[in-house]
């Protein structure tokens, strides 16, 4: 009899031979901060030198204040976080982390001028110095400060015991097909296939 092996089995085995794709960056704050906030992918700016170049610039931002701020206030970020650490997917992202190639990336960037130079720009951008600058008469952020009177915030997290989305990620734990993906999204950890029959 031919035997039925579970499509979650495959999956970590899948993900090792395919990687995904890198994500694309971020274009604006709030992209920025739904990257940051991804179990995930959240790892990637520092993995590679140039990804962090890119972040480092982001943070720098003053937009990145109001933008977090929101999404610190908002039980759905709380509720994907939750959700994301119990994903294969942020075994994978830092378990990247033991592979010597990043380790090489950062040793070449503490010997490369052009990194130090990048970092040293993004400080001095006269741009984002006057931005922080007027950060406290910009609109978002007097919108963020609204938010704190505003009842459906309040009426969301008390919601969040009731959501669907909750119930999932607290069931999550039970789940024993969950803890062998994670296994499987560790280098070293994907069980040999057996030989086929002859």
């Amino acid at each position: 009899m031919k035997q039925i092996i579970p499509l979650i089995a495959l999956t970590p085995a899948l993900a090792l031979a395919n990687p995904p794709a890198a994500p694309a960056t971020p274009t604006s704050a709030e992209g920025w901060v739904a990257k940051m906030t991804d179990p995930t992918q959240n790892a990637s700016a520092f993995k590679d030198p140039k990804n962090f170049v890119q972040w480092s610039g982001a943070m720098m931002n003053p937009a990145m204040m109001p933008a977090m701020g929101n999404a610190m206030m908002n039980p759905q970020t709380s509720m994907n976080m939750m959700a994301g650490m119990m994903s294969p997917a942020a075994m994978n992202n830092y378990m990247q982390f033991m592979d010597p190639g990043v380790s090489m990336k950062w040793m070449a960037a503490g010997m490369d001028p052009n990194f130090y130079t990048a970092l040293m720009t993004q400080m001095m951008n006269p741009a984002n110095l006057m931005g922080w600058m007027m950060v406290p008469m910009d609109p978002r952020m007097m919108n963020m400060g609204m938010q704190m009177m505003n009842p459906a915030l309040y009426t969301n997290w008390m919601m969040v015991p009731m959501s669907p989305q909750m119930m999932n990620t607290l069931m999550a734990p039970m789940n024993p097909a969950g803890y062998g993906a994670i296994m499987g999204a560790m280098p070293g950890m994907v069980p040999a296939q057996p030989p086929a029959a002859k």
